[in-house]
């Protein structure tokens, strides 16, 4: 799939994630081989863009090509803006986020919103594809409400506006996360327009993925909450759409390298302080696919420090492969 003068190394992208898709998480996906990793949002109110967590969101150091930044806002002047200021400081494609569905987002007209009133979409798309030389797509949800979907005509928008790639959640915003995701309109959206479609909503394993793409006929798939303590599923998917067969599911070792060098780069990127906080998250969602995880995921909320966290880690892996061992010993011997 080409997006500009980009050509991902997969059909598999990341979904941006407040608070989760930090540089660390999105190189992560990316070595089990997501071939675009979108940042979190970045907000067009540049009175926030020198705080330390947009700081953050704006280091890309190492990070494989290519470096998509989500902006959001309302102000086609100020989304510019926000555009210029993000390629300045590494992005490689600007992604516009029309599909967040939050409160917050919402209520002050950004996100989702935005597709109540599509003069306002096409002013912004416009106002930010003729701000910068990079590549711009646009993330959307398939309607407000599912009386009201008009993800069709937004996708012929941004395809006069010069959008280069659209990702397209397959529910309404008034739906949230609740429910399933369809695909219809997706597979609506994929036949209207040239520019490469995106599908994502509720992909959560290798079949699943081959199943929205045949679908909806889209060019890629995105995942985002599936991805969460299990970033092999890039891996596991690529490797079905390729050869038909299912991957082997990665053995405790393997987990356990994962996860303690996803820990260790969060302390790093993040300062002790703050990577042994967003760290526990992490491990909450790693731990929910363990046996006896939910002991982990208490241990480690309860730490302050980074030497630490980490060497519950090792203990509990060392447990948990001493009985795994034994269970398999047994049954052999039986």
């Amino acid at each position: 799939m080409q997006i500009g003068p980009y050509t991902l190394g997969s059909r598999l992208a990341v979904a941006p994630m407040a608070g989760v898709t930090d540089r660390p998480f999105r190189q992560l996906c990316k070595t089990f081989g997501a071939g675009l990793a979108v940042s979190e949002m970045t907000s067009s109110d540049a009175s926030l863009w020198h705080s330390s967590k947009s700081r953050r969101r704006r280091d890309h150091e190492g990070e494989a090509e290519p470096v998509s930044v989500q902006i959001a806002g309302t102000e086609p002047g100020r989304m510019a803006e926000a555009a210029r200021f993000n390629v300045t400081h590494g992005a490689q494609i600007i992604d516009i986020n029309m599909g967040c569905p939050a409160k917050k987002v919402c209520n002050v007209m950004a996100g989702s919103a935005l597709m109540r009133d599509e003069g306002k979409v096409a002013a912004i798309l416009e106002a930010v594809v003729a701000a910068v030389d990079v590549p711009v797509t646009l993330k959307i949800r398939t309607g407000w409400d599912r009386d009201h979907r008009n993800a069709v005509r937004i996708a012929s928008i941004a395809e006069s506006s010069g959008i280069q790639a659209l990702s397209v959640h397959g529910r309404t915003r008034s739906d949230l996360f609740a429910g399933e995701a369809e695909y219809d309109t997706i597979a609506e959206v994929k036949r209207a327009v040239r520019i490469p479609v995106i599908a994502n909503g509720d992909i959560d394993s290798a079949d699943k993925a081959k199943q929205v793409l045949d679908h909806t006929g889209a060019d890629a798939v995105m995942i985002g909450r599936a991805a969460l303590g299990r970033p092999w599923i890039f891996r596991e998917v690529l490797h079905f759409l390729r050869t038909g067969v299912r991957h082997v599911a990665p053995e405790l070792a393997e987990i356990r390298d994962v996860l303690e060098a996803h820990v260790r780069a969060l302390h790093e990127f993040y300062g002790e302080s703050t990577g042994v906080r967003v760290a526990r998250k992490h491990v909450g969602w790693y731990a929910k696919l363990l046996p006896g995880g939910a002991a982990l995921r208490t241990q480690v909320n309860g730490l302050e420090a980074a030497p630490a966290q980490l060497a519950a880690i090792a203990r509990f892996f060392a447990r948990l492969e001493s009985v795994h061992t034994l269970d398999a010993g047994l049954r052999l011997a039986a």
